[in-house]
């Protein structure tokens, strides 16, 4: 949870937050941030007030070894409370959490934790990470989150060892349409809500490989009236925001679809955004990959590899399709984010009966006494195949 801010764009926006959506889990209404005190964020989040010392035992202390990660923010520790009560429990009995503490001399800070709690604490969706409580103690600043057991979307796609095995084509489709599902609800709240800070590292995965978002500590609440878009310093991670947002600070929820585009483009090949290790030419993926999302059989030179060829190639195509849509330079021609729902679910809908067919054909090879594998599409060859 959080970002590293040497890959991220950090400047002081003027904080504006504010929602309110009940117990509803696909409605929301929003408040003024201006008619919203600190005081009031924290009393009307419906979030447990937890002390210092009660999330320290929960941490054991904030041992070394129950790090779970570290970002802008801090040092995100693994943590064990008691579900009814919330006081701290034995390793590994009760609720498992994540706690996440302000590191003082980081770059991320109050205002920060504040949207945090001002976002999660009154939206709730089942792919938003949920947000159980907060420390305000002092000089303290703590987040009391869920415990999301499959860890990042981020460490499953670029990190290597027997720990993170390659998702699958499915789990990946999957995760992307949680993820979209996510942001989909955002932008349709009353007043949208723009995530601002959408990357694989923010796409938090529980056992059934479910995606949720976290770290709101960026969200700003959209346009109202007849505004098109809110203006802002830039602030976000390098590789990931919208080329109209850097050059005029104009955020929209067009700046959210743009972002999503890159991500489905990291889920697609497996490489990261920006990576500077790469080939010349091939540093930042979206110049890199685009002229490859249109044809068949170009599209196989950008497809990650460890998938070692076992996924549909329309499917890929279509992917590949949605993701250049997403990414498109003018962001009236970038689709909303519940018309990418759609297309996603769509997508998961051909895969599911792809698969049945599938099983339909190894049936009747099997009965008919013949071996039948698995149909693998084509790697793609290290050297260019395609002109």
């Amino acid at each position: 949870m959080g970002a590293c801010w040497s890959k991220r764009i950090k400047a002081e926006s003027p904080f504006h937050t504010g929602v309110n959506s009940g117990n509803s889990s696909s409605k929301s209404s929003t408040v003024p941030a201006a008619c919203r005190s600190e005081g009031e964020i924290l009393e009307s989040s419906n979030l447990k007030s937890f002390t210092f010392s009660e999330l320290k035992n929960a941490t054991r202390n904030f041992r070394p070894d129950s790090v779970l990660g570290e970002g802008g923010f801090g040092s995100v520790f693994k943590g064990w409370i008691d579900e009814r009560s919330f006081i701290a429990a034995k390793p590994g009995t009760g609720l498992v959490i994540a706690v996440k503490r302000l590191n003082q001399e980081g770059f991320q800070g109050h205002k920060e934790w504040l949207a945090e709690i001002n976002y999660l604490g009154q939206l709730h969706h089942p792919n938003l990470v949920k947000l159980i409580g907060y420390c305000f103690e002092d000089d303290q600043r703590l987040l009391v989150y869920e415990f999301m057991p499959k860890g990042s979307m981020e460490n499953h796609l670029f990190r290597r060892g027997s720990y993170f095995q390659p998702l699958s084509w499915s789990i990946r489709m999957k995760v992307a349409l949680g993820a979209a599902k996510g942001l989909a609800f955002l932008h349709n709240a009353e007043t949208k809500v723009i995530y601002r800070d959408f990357k694989t590292s923010n796409i938090l995965l529980d056992s059934d490989y479910t995606a949720k978002l976290s770290d709101f500590g960026l969200a700003r609440d959209g346009p109202t009236g007849d505004k098109s878009y809110v203006s802002t310093r830039v602030m976000g991670t390098f590789g990931y925001a919208a080329p109209e947002y850097l050059s005029t600070g104009h955020l929209t929820a067009k700046s959210d679809v743009f972002s999503f585009g890159v991500v489905l483009l990291e889920m697609l090949t497996g490489k990261r955004a920006i990576d500077k290790n790469r080939p010349s030419g091939e540093h930042n993926l979206v110049e890199w990959a685009k002229p490859y999302l249109t044809n068949k059989r170009r599209i196989l030179r950008v497809i990650d590899v460890r998938l070692e060829g076992h996924y549909p190639l329309g499917q890929a195509l279509k992917a590949g399709n949605l993701a250049l849509q997403c990414l498109s330079s003018e962001p009236k021609l970038r689709p909303r984010m519940d018309e990418v729902v759609t297309f996603l679910e769509k997508l998961q809908d051909t895969g599911k009966v792809a698969q049945k067919e599938h099983a339909s054909n190894h049936d009747s090879h099997s009965t008919d006494g013949k071996a039948s594998g698995r149909i693998a599409y084509p790697r793609p060859s290290a050297s260019p195949l395609y002109a």
